[in-house]
């Protein structure tokens, strides 16, 4: 089990923007870990570790994002309760693999990670 305060502690030391870039990177995961379903019990844990991360971020991003990151939150919600149903069940899998690959690219976009990237070059 982890340690969730210890995680708490550790994840609210960074800004935003590498908050929602660790969301991301979660979610895209996800979508890779799920392709195999020996990765039963880490994809759980991903799903669990991302509603956290959305928990412990969403009152300090932007306002106008908020309501993206509850409704993405929400739709983890539901995927966590429905894995242990259909993690060994391909068709059931694909759709939450494709959204989840979605949302890890809509995430790191309004993180502003790949702005700051470019402007450092």
């Amino acid at each position: 089990m982890k340690d969730w305060p210890a995680v708490r502690r550790r994840f609210l030391q960074d800004p935003v923007s590498f908050r929602l870039g660790g969301l991301a990177a979660d979610l895209a995961r996800i979508a890779s870990f799920s392709e195999n379903p020996a990765n039963r019990n880490a994809v759980a844990g991903m799903l669990e570790e991302s509603k956290w991360f959305i928990e412990w971020t969403v009152l300090e991003a932007r306002p106008e994002i908020q309501e993206e990151l509850l409704d993405l939150q929400l739709q983890l919600a539901l995927w966590h309760l429905a894995w242990p149903r259909i993690c060994g069940d391909e068709e059931r899998v694909k759709p939450i693999r494709d959204e989840a690959a979605r949302f890890s690219e809509r995430v790191i976009q309004i993180s502003g990670l790949l702005e700051e990237a470019l402007t450092e070059n």
